[in-house]
């Protein structure tokens, strides 16, 4: 595998020419065939390792990180790099590592609300299982936290929706099998979610159930996205690490919202089989994490060619993600893996509220680092019209299309989001069209305009890197004087997690905001545990704006 980072490998016009051909298969269906993004040397895709097969690349040097002091002394402030390390010298076990999660569970999730079921007794018997099985790599023994919309076989799989309250599906998710399987994942339980993945975790019928990791007794505090559940429990220090999925920013702002490490692949880097769908063309699977090696070793077991999911093949090989995210020194010296422009779009670090200072303080901190140079980057043209509302609304049909049996014999059973879903079948054809085409325009200026001087860019929000399948990592930059986290995003050129990565890893290795954990919630009365926080429900207008 060459050196280079994979996105100085990657064609762009036959990037292009897939995204033309992905959102012509949204149109026609799934079973359709993808071209293969050629690299510059010419080669398609290399060899993946299959969903149920031990990954290797699980069990490099770099996957491992001696624990820091502080936190041998309680293993959920482990990260999974620490947790790996200490399983692997047999300091820690599986089992003792579950039940140190569970023991906070216990306390705590009354009062988080994060999951929608915990697999209690299943995750003992798994790590008692692992403890005599060889070692697999980093995730051997490490306790996830699995988004409720990824299958888990014989396991209630709701997506928080009535239509799915019963579901039990026969199958692992691809996704689900490449870290248990794969990788000797241990499945703690599945989080909570917006209902069908369309705004904050939420019942069916719109009352708020997650609450923010950073301010548990007020739930009006945004926890971010449909990933709230696997947000806050891994920033509550219930579980390691763990699972989500980005149709419009829910891996980045859970994790920009709770002091996490997000990375949203390229599309189609994961498979999104055994996943309930939301959008053809715009549903990406990731993990979100306590940092940037974490988040690499999280996507190296994920990633992958899965005959199921026609997104997933014929792509650039798997890079050394977990390298990529382990900071490189050269004489003492912190350096960036490679030389890496970070364009920075206009107005990013304008003003001067809590937001912009942090924003100008991490820049610098960036600046600073060997190998990087901050550059200003222009808008690409027509930049808020291609981005707006009007041509960003025609993933509606994506998301209704699947759906449509239910649509045409029960409404009801799309609790409070159903006016989006029927937004999606009211939409003309040629609404959908003309909107397809724009995406195409944007890409294209997006790759030769906003790319034309950058490695990376600075982003604001997840737009539009979510909406052309272009890879995002979030991390944390600091808080506000209320104690509540500040978060960055970095967008990147196609299959290039790896240099994202590298950038983040190297932010992250002179700042400690990373480290930084929410006190523990106040006790819960046992006559309270179980209850919905009281006084927040979200009205069918208010899910409507927010699954915008």
């Amino acid at each position: 595998m060459s050196t280079a980072p994979a996105d100085r490998g990657v064609d762009r016009r036959a990037f292009l020419a897939r995204t033309s051909a992905l959102a012509t298969a949204s149109a026609v269906g799934g079973i359709v065939g993808l071209p293969a993004v050629a690299s510059a040397a010419g080669d398609s895709r290399t060899s993946a390792v299959p969903a149920g097969r031990y990954n290797p690349a699980l069990a490099v040097p770099n996957a491992y990180v001696k624990p820091r002091p502080e936190a041998v002394a309680d293993p959920t402030e482990l990260t999974v790099a620490e947790a790996a390390w200490l399983i692997r010298a047999g300091k820690l076990t599986p089992q003792q590592l579950v039940e140190a999660y569970l023991a906070r569970i216990s306390t705590n999730e009354p009062t988080y609300q994060a999951f929608n079921l915990v697999l209690a007794d299943q995750a003992v018997k798994a790590a008692r299982a692992m403890a005599k099985k060889p070692h697999r790599g980093a995730l051997h023994g490490i306790p996830l936290a699995i988004k409720d919309n990824y299958y888990t076989a014989g396991v209630p799989t709701t997506a928080s929706s009535y239509l799915f309250a019963d579901f039990r599906p026969p199958y692992d998710a691809t996704a689900v099998t490449r870290l248990v399987t794969g990788g000797g994942a241990i499945v703690l339980g599945k989080t909570q979610m917006g209902p069908l993945a369309t705004t904050r975790a939420t019942t069916p019928s719109g009352v708020v159930t997650t609450v923010n990791a950073w301010t548990p007794t007020n739930a009006g505090t945004d926890p971010g996205g449909s990933s709230t559940g696997t947000a806050t429990a891994v920033a509550g220090r219930l579980a390691t690490s763990g699972t989500g999925t980005q149709t419009g920013g829910s891996i980045t702002a859970p994790s920009n919202a709770q002091n996490l490490t997000g990375l949203k692949p390229t599309m189609g880097r994961v498979s999104l089989h055994g996943i309930i769908p939301l959008s053809y063309t715009r549903d990406h699977p990731g993990p979100l994490a306590r940092d940037a090696k974490d988040a690499a070793i999280m996507l190296t077991a994920m990633a992958g060619e899965d005959p199921a999911d026609p997104r997933s093949q014929g792509l650039p090989e798997v890079p050394k993600l977990i390298d990529a995210a382990t900071p490189a020194y050269q004489g003492g010296k912190l350096k960036l893996r490679w030389k890496t422009r970070i364009g920075v779009l206009p107005g990013f670090t304008a003003g001067a509220s809590e937001t912009a200072l942090a924003r100008q303080a991490y820049l610098a901190k960036l600046a600073a680092i060997t190998g990087a140079t901050i550059v200003d980057v222009p808008l690409p043209d027509e930049w808020e019209l291609l981005t707006g509302t009007a041509f960003n609304n025609v993933r509606l049909p994506e998301r209704t299309e699947p759906f449509l049996p239910y649509l045409r014999t029960d409404l009801r059973g799309f609790g409070v989001s159903v006016t989006g879903w029927l937004q999606g079948a009211l939409l003309g054809g040629s609404e959908f069209i003309t909107g397809q085409r724009a995406k195409l325009l944007l890409m294209e200026r997006v790759l030769d305009q906003l790319f034309a001087d950058c490695d990376v860019v600075v982003q604001t929000g997840p737009v539009p890197f979510d909406i052309l399948g272009l890879p995002e990592i979030a991390f944390p930059i600091g808080f506000t004087g209320a104690g509540l986290p500040i978060g960055t995003i970095l967008g990147g050129l196609p299959y290039g997690e790896d240099r994202l990565l590298s950038v983040a890893a190297a932010y992250q290795a002179v700042t400690d905001w990373h480290l930084r954990r929410p006190a523990d919630p106040p006790a819960t009365p046992a006559a309270a545990r179980g209850a919905a926080p009281a006084g927040l429900r979200l009205t069918a207008e208010e899910v409507a704006q927010l699954s915008q």
